[in-house]
């Protein structure tokens, strides 16, 4: 019996086991092999940064020599600093307007160019084309087109016999001027928003129409609900991009055209301003990760809130 046990043929599923486990581990060290430049990308450009911004942001630290720990005093001199609050408001009054409005801006030029037209390939490309120029380009056009004195807007209303607003170097106008110039570029999301409505199936408008619905019905009823998850994801990708404006208020402010005072000064910018002109790298670390908790709660709200508007398919919600 004991002889039996021990014959070739018993070791035949113990070589075939070890030969899969072998096989398996290839696999991973291939697989971890292939993601290591994303690994290594995600801890040097990613996590460190962050757990580094966390650290110094409790710190008093110049960028020479060691940072010395402070506790939460950058954090307490935040809420009293007279420009955090401005440039925290300015960036908050740019996303409230910016991130509905290029929603709706966006999705509506989606449902234009999603239209049976003839030469819609042309305006479909007319229409993504601002979003691939760059952004330093689209500020100097801006600038020239918002001048005050000879820019083309202001032209076009005094032929209108309309008084012109002073745009970026008025204290009212300059906020709503970068607003415009953000819907400037919207090809992305728009392309993206004509991407899911092509992908909505056809027999459910035939079904609606059938039962009487008219377009705007269809519109609230079948197309909404279908690329409402492309909507919510667009939507954060916007939020993001809001809270962090940058580039476009440097840019045009670095041409002497920014708004009078600091009615154009964005949260980045001050946050930049610190770090490399004050040289106060502790401090900017408690905005940045002060800006990240803000963005973070925002975002986690707007994903709770997703399961009473957002549909995906096969959910029985």
């Amino acid at each position: 019996m004991s002889n039996a046990l021990r014959s070739p043929d018993a070791k035949v599923p113990n070589r075939a086991l070890k030969a899969a486990r072998s096989a398996q581990r290839r696999q991973i060290r291939t697989g971890l092999l292939f993601v290591s430049p994303w690994v290594l990308g995600f801890l040097a450009f990613f996590l460190y940064p962050f757990f580094a911004t966390l650290y110094y942001s409790f710190t008093d630290y110049s960028g020479l020599g060691a940072a010395h720990l402070i506790g939460f005093a950058n954090y307490w001199a935040l809420f009293h600093d007279s420009l955090f609050r401005t440039s925290l408001f300015n960036t908050f009054y740019y996303t409230a307007v910016e991130l509905p409005l290029s929603t709706i801006v966006a999705l509506g030029l989606a449902l234009l160019l999603n239209m049976k037209v003839k030469g819609m390939a042309f305006y479909r490309t007319i229409f993504y084309i601002p979003s691939i120029v760059p952004i330093v380009a689209s500020c100097m056009v801006f600038v020239w087109i918002f001048n005050p004195t000879n820019g083309v807007m202001n032209s076009l209303l005094s032929n209108l016999h309309v008084p012109g607003p002073d745009w970026f170097f008025s204290v009212s106008w300059s906020k709503p001027s970068f607003i415009l110039l953000g819907l400037w570029g919207l090809g992305q999301p728009m392309v993206i928003y004509l991407a899911a409505l092509q992908g909505v199936p056809k027999d459910m408008y035939e079904v609606a129409s059938l039962e009487g619905a008219g377009p705007w019905h269809r519109l609230r009823h079948v197309t909404l609900p279908m690329i409402s998850p492309i909507i919510l994801f667009n939507v954060v990708l916007q939020l993001v991009v809001c809270v962090s404006y940058f580039t476009q208020a440097q840019v045009i402010e670095s041409q002497d055209v920014g708004g009078p005072g600091t009615s154009t000064w964005f949260y980045v910018q001050y946050l930049y301003t610190q770090a490399f002109q004050f040289l106060k790298f502790g401090y900017s670390s408690a905005m940045g990760f002060f800006l990240f908790v803000i963005t973070a709660i925002i975002t986690t709200v707007l994903l709770k809130s997703s399961s009473r508007w957002v549909y995906y398919a096969g959910d029985d919600r």
